[in-house]
This record gives structure tokens, sequence and C-alpha cells, in this order.
């Protein structure tokens, strides 16, 4: 192989790592979503409460959100409801041992009220993301 050929595939395998590096570090949304890798977008909101923690993703008019508990492990009541304005809520609500959800609704430019609940304890957003 000639000089002219090494340094042809050199550059190309550097060339590769900065890409892949590149990717790595510029996703956006990445870090927030893997609070619980189910729902897509950036996270825009965090409701805390004493048993546990709502947290609302945005991507491309839809919202989604995810209840999580504070002390996981024993099967609880727990749920999350997402309602867009003018429309019903999606809800799911079980016995679950970490989180309920993910529920997305298609909310566009309209506001959302959020709630979630684990155990006795709950939470509840009001018209948010107006």
């Amino acid at each position: 192989m000639d000089s002219g050929a090494i340094r042809r595939r050199l550059a190309m395998g550097a060339a590769v790592l900065a890409g892949s590096i590149g990717l790595a570090l510029a996703v956006p949304g990445t870090a927030s979503a893997a609070v619980d890798g189910s729902c897509a977008g950036r996270e825009v909101r965090t409701l805390p409460f004493s048993t546990g923690t709502v947290h609302v993703f945005k991507r491309n008019g839809y919202v989604c959100a995810v209840t999580t508990a504070r002390n996981p492990g024993v099967k609880r009541v727990m749920s999350v409801s997402v309602q867009a304005r003018g429309n019903r809520p999606v809800v799911d609500k079980g016995r679950y041992r970490h989180r309920a959800g993910p529920v997305t609704v298609h909310a566009g430019q309209r506001c959302v009220w959020v709630k979630g609940m684990v155990g006795r304890d709950s939470v509840s957003s009001g018209w948010i993301l107006c």
C-alpha cells in the first residue's frame, strides 16, 4: 500500500470517529428522556410531590407524561393523565411498582392539564404549556 492510501484510510477513520462523537454529544433531549426511556422529546416540566414525580415531555405538538414513584418496589395505585384543552383526558391508572404511563396526546398549540398520583398523594398542574 502506498503512503497516499494509508493517509486516506487514516483520515477516513478519524472522520468517522469525530462524526460518532459529534452525534453522541448533539442529540437533543436524550438526557431528559433517559428519566423513563418511554417519552419522546425534551422534558419541559417536572411536577414533584411527596410520593413521586410527574415528568412532562413535548415534541412536535405532542405532550407525553409519566409518573414515577419516589420509592419504587411495592405495587401500589399509580396514575398519570394528560388532557389537551377541549378534549378528554388520556389516563393510565393501575397498580404498578415503578411508574404509570406513558400517556401521549396531540395538543398542538393548546394548553394541557397534567395529573399524577402515587398512593394517596397526587399533583395537578393546572393549564400549562399554553
